[in-house]
């Protein structure tokens, strides 16, 4: 089967964006038709200022939201990626393939690390590395294809240069992943910024649907939104953000093509009812699921700790084999190190 690998960085609470650009095809299609590793990558959200009780937190409740939304443990590999020691083993050794101008060159670096000059300070040296990071996630598993929405192409494009560079200097170790992404609602826009993504890590904002939003919430959220100037209704992402983004949720939720779906529309209030109403219902049954899993915090503990150590299974052969090929010894076990202590 094909492997897939796919992730959500606990820095925020996760958003009707990432379900819809994500987390529901994970449920639905991949965790039947690929060999399926899905991980809350909590390492990935230490490279900015943090609360560590926060990210905690947050690392739960990113668990707990994955089940809630249909992933099942029997069909797919569901963990928390600082509880497998691979991916920071492969990353160091992935380091030391990649170059300081690849680093330098990913766009989020870029911005963050400019706007944080701007403002007299620096970012953490993690931030510039943490791609390498992602990219041994990925590879530690074998996976052939990584679920992304379009901001995160540029990552699988440096993981696929890296396993290839490895794969030429020191033999062939990795497979060669490659991006794949949704055909609609790939990128879920802020509701009251419909030319930036409804991101977690903005936190706060009328412009952002979270899944665990009360449907009263919901719907004022999304009557508010930003629309276009003009009384007709349109599909035009170009020229036309605000009603395009409300346009794109719908058919998200209830299956249509936004083109066709804008043609049954003459007024933008008729619209916003229509996509408020089908984001209460397509979250409904996750949040129910998510209140039977937080009374049973047991469950969702069990099944981490069931995939961290399949996940463990599946990393530590690649990530050896890649130790070995890059040049580094083989850890003695106790029996082979009392061994070679006596014959000497």
């Amino acid at each position: 089967m094909t492997r897939v690998f796919s992730g959500v960085k606990p820095t925020g609470h996760l958003t009707l964006g990432n379900y819809l650009g994500a987390m529901r095809r994970w449920a639905a299609v991949d965790q039947h038709e690929a060999d399926a590793l899905f991980c809350v990558v909590d390492l990935h959200a230490l490279t900015v200022d943090h609360d560590p009780a926060r990210v905690r937190r947050l690392s739960r409740q990113s668990a707990t939201l994955l089940l809630a939304a249909g992933l099942d443990p029997e069909l797919c590999t569901v963990f928390v990626q600082s509880h497998v020691d691979e991916h920071a083993r492969l990353s160091y050794v992935l380091e030391c393939v990649a170059t300081d101008g690849e680093m330098r060159r990913m766009i989020q670096y870029k911005e963050k690390a400019a706007r944080e000059q701007r403002r007299g300070g620096s970012v953490r040296l993690s931030l510039l590395t943490y791609p390498v990071l992602m990219a041994a996630d990925i590879l530690a598993y074998g996976a052939d294809e990584v679920p992304v929405g379009d901001d995160q192409v540029q990552h699988v494009e440096l993981t696929r240069d890296l396993a290839v560079r490895f794969n030429q200097r020191y033999g062939h170790t990795f497979v060669v992943p490659q991006a794949t992404r949704p055909s609609v609602a790939a990128r879920v826009m802020n509701l009251q910024d419909p030319a930036s993504k409804m991101g977690k890590s903005d936190d706060v904002g009328p412009g952002i649907v979270y899944l665990l939003d009360e449907p009263d919430v919901v719907r004022k959220k999304v009557m508010r939104a930003v629309t276009d100037s003009g009384r007709e209704v349109v599909y035009d992402r170009e020229a036309r953000p605000g009603l395009a983004n409300l346009l794109e949720i719908l058919a998200a939720c209830t299956g249509g093509e936004p083109e066709s779906l804008s043609g049954a529309y003459t007024s933008y209030g008729a619209l916003k009812k229509d996509a408020a109403e089908a984001v209460v219902e397509v979250l409904r049954p996750l949040r129910v699921r998510h209140q039977e899993l937080c009374a049973d915090p047991g469950y969702v503990e069990g099944v981490l700790r069931d995939g961290a150590e399949r996940a463990r299974g599946m990393a530590r052969p690649t990530v050896d084999a890649a130790y070995r090929a890059i040049g580094l010894l083989p850890a003695l076990t106790e029996a082979a190190g009392a061994g070679a202590g006596a014959a000497v």
